[in-house]
């Protein structure tokens, strides 16, 4: 990646503006976010240029005006956890239709390379372990999870039409990210426990806690992101996330240890669709990139503990 001007759709979110953190330092860069789930506070203190505005409504005209021309767009835009689900399924869907379709055309009409921030949860429940980009997926279109599932999928396949109409794109699929500036409130595991073991309450674990999932710590995350934009690989999918598979009780006990906390274990149903196991092969991105993980979860749970803990209400 050259100096230049880059774009950060959900530049105000959790992972957003960690990325916008790590290229302010390099670039000028503009935040895009309707602050549905992003949070302004989130982008104190970084040298960017912050826009309102919904991702789903063209912005071309709009960011052209204001700032000239753009060198890269990463397109981080949407909804991205259970509670969100919930309460923005439809938002989620437009985020990733419409909203994909706007950053799209913005990338085009600029001459910039794209980056779309994909998820492993196209890959649904899998039934492949670990998960390879090659690997279909095992996904319930019309399940409570769907609004996201799908939304990315089709995000994924109208980056592909682009991409071989000759628009520089290449797809990163997201494993579980942890880190600061997650919210409290958004339903993931790591602030889910974290939160409850702050505040003394029972820790929930779904079904029996033997599903497993692969926690890759956010600087991580950013740093693959950025590699892959700077590379020359276009129309391609690359897996993102640590390949350490933790069995989701076990996690629970090791926030109770680096808490201290002396909470309980309360188990409750496995909700629908909840996926089993999810492990990252990702000998993908380490061959082509040399990126592998560096931070391990003993040492990023530190960190996320702590910051969790300077906002956490007892």
């Amino acid at each position: 990646m050259a100096e230049g001007r880059v774009l950060v759709t959900g530049g105000a979110g959790f992972i957003g503006s960690h990325l916008c953190e790590s290229l302010s330092k390099k670039f000028e860069v503009v935040a895009l976010d309707n602050f549905s789930t992003g949070r302004r506070p989130n982008l104190r203190g970084i040298n960017a240029s912050i826009v309102r505005h919904d991702a789903t409504k063209p912005f071309a005209k709009k960011l052209s005006k204001k700032f000239g021309k753009f060198d890269f767009v990463f397109n981080l835009a949407s909804p991205a956890s259970p509670v969100d689900y919930a309460n923005l399924s439809i938002p989620t869907l437009l985020t990733g239709s419409l909203g994909m379709k706007n950053a799209l055309d913005f990338a085009k009409e600029n001459g910039a390379r794209l980056l779309q921030a994909s998820t492993s949860e196209v890959y649904g429940d899998p039934l492949v372990h670990p998960q390879k980009e090659d690997y279909w997926g095992n996904v319930n279109p019309i399940g409570p999870r769907s609004c996201y599932d799908e939304a990315k999928r089709y995000a994924e396949a109208i980056c592909m039409a682009y991409a071989r109409q000759g628009q520089p794109v290449v797809i990163a699929r997201i494993f579980n990210t942890f880190g600061p500036r997650m919210r409290l409130d958004d339903g993931r595991v790591v602030p889910n426990l974290v939160g409850q073991a702050l505040r003394g309450e029972p820790l929930t674990v779904y079904g029996d806690g033997s599903q497993t999932r692969s926690f890759c710590h956010v600087s991580d995350t950013v740093r693959a992101l950025e590699l892959l934009m700077s590379s020359n690989h276009s129309g391609e999918v690359f897996n993102v996330g640590n390949p350490e598979e933790h069995k989701i009780l076990e996690f629970a006990e090791k926030v109770k240890e680096l808490t201290g906390a002396s909470s309980q274990i309360s188990f409750l149903p496995l909700p629908l669709d909840d996926p089993k196991r999810r492990k990252p092969d990702i000998s993908k991105i380490k061959g082509a990139l040399g990126w592998e993980p560096k931070v391990n979860l003993e040492d990023g749970l530190k960190e996320t503990i702590q910051w969790f803990r300077r906002r956490v209400k007892k």
